[in-house]
């Protein structure tokens, strides 16, 4: 069943445009502005003085057949909507401006909540085990799909959202693409709808980051060989310490490792003998997770913190904080990445700026009994990633700051023998050290006694117990009310 509405311009030029129940009224103020000449996204549409919602389709609208809407020009700046994004079962607010388009819109919830992956998903196929493909965003506003990255460049506005609050509901459609080669592309593509600034606009200019250039592995290894054999200290020269005696050696071990070549590991772990994690056999009295008054205070303060109207950044400050960033990452000069093999043993190697993702596989493979054989690395966190056998740097590309742990799985072409049989060489598991957890000394509160940190009251002789305890009680709860009520 199709119908029409008759769409009035300001000069009370008439058009007739036919509708069906699913057609979106977006698309009625398209066709309407493409009529006349008009950019759709200077104007809204009205019915009897009242802003249509244009996200909507037909049926839903309110509308009778044959209804006359007025197209008015709308305010120059962008209104702000509440936006409730739905990924999986879980949601997440935020109020953005309406000229933000939808990619925009999932990277500023993915910067709100760090633990969030939309644009950046990747899962595994059965038929090729090993391999990541990525996982595109399918982005759902009443029952209309945005999947395309032509589609997801369209502006809230755009997509009809210019007021009130609409639900974004996300879900994910598996590619025949590689993470890697998705995410270039995706880059690309952005790169090339970047509107370019004009005369007057000046871009801002952010720091660059130094540029070095990553020479070949073999003179490093050379020159740092030489070097230790000059430097290396006599043991009279050595300064005292007060390290036990086993730690002592291991970091002298570690040193001389490091210093002699960069792909062996300057530590070895051996496998842990307990099935149970440690953090699982400590025995922590019930009383460490009463909440106490500056608990309480702190729960208040944060829920203030949210209720807060916070300011968008702008291209200029986001520019400057990605210019930080870089300058932070060009000062680091090593960082210690530890590596988890699937039988449990770990390796630790020291990497610098040079180095790369190759790198890594090289020195893995340098210590593993079956070389030859396939596997991955990956970077464990709440977004894993696998970090490929290529030439980016692990600092500067890849982020790696002080410590890292990485994960290492076989590849699904590798036989059970294999995976059954100890990881590394004889040589190089002949050095492993058992994982040495320190014991975090007790203090009073932990044996029940009163701490000067204490917030809880001291019972006196003869005191009431039971008008303390109510008394407690009831200035917690007025900690916890949400701000507004009373």
């Amino acid at each position: 069943m199709s119908a029409h509405v008759e769409v009035v311009t300001a000069d009370f030029r008439r058009h007739k445009i036919k509708v069906t129940p699913g057609t979106y009224l977006v698309d009625v103020l398209n066709e309407a502005c493409q009529k006349h000449n008009l950019s759709s996204d200077k104007y809204l549409l009205k019915h009897k003085q009242k802003i249509v919602e244009l996200a909507v389709p037909f049926r839903t609208s309110g509308l009778a057949p044959g209804a006359k809407l007025e197209l008015v020009q709308k305010s120059n700046s962008p209104s702000i909507v509440s936006i409730a994004l739905d990924v999986n079962g879980s949601r997440y607010t935020k109020k953005l401006p309406s000229d933000m388009t939808l990619w925009q819109v999932t990277r500023q919830f993915e910067t709100v909540d760090k633990g969030l992956n939309i644009t950046a998903k990747a899962s595994e196929k059965t038929s090729n085990v090993g391999q990541v493909y990525h996982d595109a965003p399918v982005i759902n506003i009443m029952g209309r799909e945005y999947t395309a990255m032509e589609d997801l460049q369209k502006t809230l506005s755009q997509c009809g959202i210019n007021s009130g609050s609409m639900v974004l509901r996300v879900s994910f459609r598996s590619t025949d693409k590689t993470l890697y080669d998705a995410m270039n592309e995706i880059s690309q593509y952005l790169k090339d709808v970047e509107p370019t600034p004009s005369a007057g606009e000046k871009k801002p200019n952010p720091a660059p980051a130094p540029a070095r250039t990553e020479p070949p592995m073999a003179p490093v290894a050379q020159i740092e060989r030489e070097d230790a054999v000059k430097q290396e200290p006599t043991e009279a020269e050595a300064p005292p310490s007060s390290e036990p005696e086993t730690v002592k050696n291991q970091g002298k071990d570690s040193e001389a490792t490091t210093n002699l070549d960069p792909l062996q590991p300057a530590s070895v772990f051996s496998a842990p003998s307990s099935a149970t994690p440690v953090a699982a056999r400590i025995q922590v009295d019930d009383s460490m997770y009463e909440p106490t008054i500056a608990h309480a205070q702190l729960h208040q303060t944060h829920l203030e913190a949210r209720t807060r109207n916070t300011r968008l950044k702008s291209d200029a400050e986001l520019a400057a904080d990605a210019a930080e960033a870089a300058a932070k990452l060009a000062k680091i000069t090593k960082v210690d990445v530890k590596i988890r093999f699937p039988d449990q043993t770990s390796a630790q190697w020291v990497v610098k700026p040079e180095h790369t993702g190759a790198f890594l596989y090289e020195a893995v493979r340098a210590v593993m009994a079956h070389p030859n054989q396939p596997f991955k690395l990956i970077m464990s966190g709440p977004n894993p990633t696998t970090i490929p056998d290529n030439t980016k740097r692990l600092i500067a590309d890849y982020k790696f700051k002080a410590r890292e742990l990485l994960n290492l799985l076989w590849d699904g072409a590798v036989s059970a023998d294999v995976r059954k049989s100890a990881f590394l060489k004889g040589n190089v598991a002949s050095r492993a050290q058992a994982i040495v957890v320190p014991e975090v000394p007790r203090t009073a509160a932990d044996d029940g006694g009163p701490s000067a940190g204490s917030s809880k009251p001291v019972k006196s002789e003869g005191s009431d117990s039971k008008a303390d305890g109510e008394d407690i009680r009831k200035k917690i709860g007025k900690f916890f009310k949400l701000p507004g009520k009373k």
